[in-house]
């Protein structure tokens, strides 16, 4: 039994493809489990500062679920940083024109805030529709 700890190097863990179907799924659950599968904390050789997660390809972003009044009452807010530049937007605007930008800035906000978050992120591929264009890397269905 080995004293060390011990800590995946980068080229060690070989990233496997996960296929999610976002119908009918909660926004917040769904994000949190997507996160942790590119973060990769679902492996044993999970290592903090290196890139242990696997790409996650999710489908149908536009059937997604927001709980209660989300759709209506939550905002995404941009500010220009000018006096008056703030725009605002409700969810359900952008559900109708880019349902998957909700789902890309839902994980984004879930992952480390540097440039291993933001590797992490590439490996993350939203579609609106059920279509999507990685078939030859036969992702694995993911049960959320």
């Amino acid at each position: 039994m080995p004293r060390q700890t011990y800590f995946a190097k980068a080229g060690d863990v070989k990233p496997q493809w996960h296929h999610v179907d976002a119908e009918g799924k909660v926004l917040g659950r769904m994000s949190t489990q997507i996160a942790t599968i590119l973060m990769g904390k679902h492996r044993p050789e999970y290592t903090p500062h290196v890139d242990c997660g696997d790409y996650v390809v999710v489908t149908n972003a536009e059937k997604v679920v927001l709980t209660g009044r989300k759709a209506e009452q939550k905002m995404e807010l941009r500010y220009s940083g000018y006096p008056g530049g703030l725009k605002k937007r409700s969810y359900a605007d952008i559900l109708a024109k880019h349902p998957e930008r909700i789902i890309e800035n839902s994980v984004r906000r879930m992952l480390p805030k540097n440039r291993l978050g933001r590797q992490m992120l590439k490996k993350l591929k939203v579609y609106a529709g059920a279509e999507h264009e990685h078939q030859a890397q036969q992702p694995q269905p993911l049960s959320i």
